[in-house]
């Protein structure tokens, strides 16, 4: 599939209006957005694209000292809150202070999570793969349950953040892939029991989005190098914390029902129950992946037996 080939299949999705298109649009100019990870990377560029519309933002993040930074840098349509989106009390006072400072929720962007180091299932740390589904999916659901009740108030809408990594298998990352899958779930339910509200709710898709947490991941690991190079062209495209943010505020704006950027990994989604079943078959025959998933359980090995040798 050619470049010519994505841009038609782009033009067929906005053909279709029960996938492009929202139930009305929303203008951010005097609305509160809660956007959880604000305090860097998407969630930062996001809060400062809606501050720009005309939005009054609540910055939250597990870093307060960034949050305040962050916060302080937009103006005063910003305010810096601090909590982890796994803590679920935390995040319930969190949603009562952004509501005390501005009086009303009208859009929430559940944002925030975390990658772990690559490894297998078989290898897999239990406390790791705990962690990664407490920040990306339950915290997902610490974020968006106690703001319903605002959010419907007003008619607003709700973004869940999943990735294109929901399309795909998640061999050495499985976590991940697992709560972005979930949290794909979770906001397509969501936006069916909102409609019957009035409110609406929107999933956003990224692919590979130039931050620090990609250059941890995939540049600075030798193996996340290595899984990275199995991305074929144009899936491999990179796209800035700003593009990936706009395209979240867009479909705000749409109340889109969901949104991707970049633009490549429309086919992929679109068709991926057909190329799932070609990509998995290929996947275990490949002598590359069988190749990594040896050398990511050869490291993990070696550093837990580094570790346990150096407590003894």
């Amino acid at each position: 599939m050619n470049l010519t080939d994505l841009l038609s299949a782009r033009k067929l999705l906005a053909a279709v209006p029960s996938v492009s298109q929202g139930a009305g649009t929303l203008d951010p100019r005097g609305k509160v957005a809660l956007i959880t990870g604000a305090a860097t990377g998407i969630g930062r560029a996001l809060a400062e694209d809606l501050y720009d519309r005309g939005a009054r933002v609540a910055i939250l993040d597990i870093d307060g000292a960034a949050a305040s930074l962050a916060a302080s840098q937009l103006g005063d349509r910003a305010l810096a809150v601090t909590a982890d989106v796994a803590d679920r009390a935390a995040m319930r006072a969190a949603v009562d202070q952004v509501y005390a400072a501005f009086g009303r929720i009208d859009v929430v962007v559940a944002n925030a999570g975390v990658v772990p180091e690559p490894a297998t299932i078989a290898t897999m740390d239990p406390a790791v793969f705990d962690r990664v589904v407490a920040i990306n999916l339950v915290g997902v659901f610490n974020t968006v349950h106690p703001a319903l009740p605002h959010v419907i108030d007003v008619g607003g809408h709700v973004v869940v953040v999943s990735s294109a990594a929901a399309f795909a298998p998640g061999m050495a990352g499985s976590p991940y892939m697992t709560t972005k899958a979930a949290v794909e779930q979770f906001g397509r339910a969501l936006r069916v029991e909102l409609a019957a509200a009035g409110a609406t709710a929107g999933v956003a898709y990224f692919g590979i989005v130039d931050t620090a947490m990609t250059h941890g991941t995939l540049d600075d690991d030798e193996l996340g190098r290595a899984v990275g190079e199995l991305l074929p062209w144009p899936l491999n495209r990179r796209i800035s914390a700003r593009e990936a943010a706009a395209s979240v505020a867009d479909g705000i704006v749409r109340r889109a029902p969901r949104t991707i950027a970049p633009i490549q990994w429309e086919p992929y989604a679109l068709l991926r129950g057909a190329i799932n079943v070609v990509l998995d078959d290929r996947l275990t025959r490949d002598a590359r992946v069988k190749d990594l998933i040896q050398r990511v359980e050869k490291r993990v090995l070696a550093q837990r037996a580094g570790v346990t040798g150096s407590s003894d």
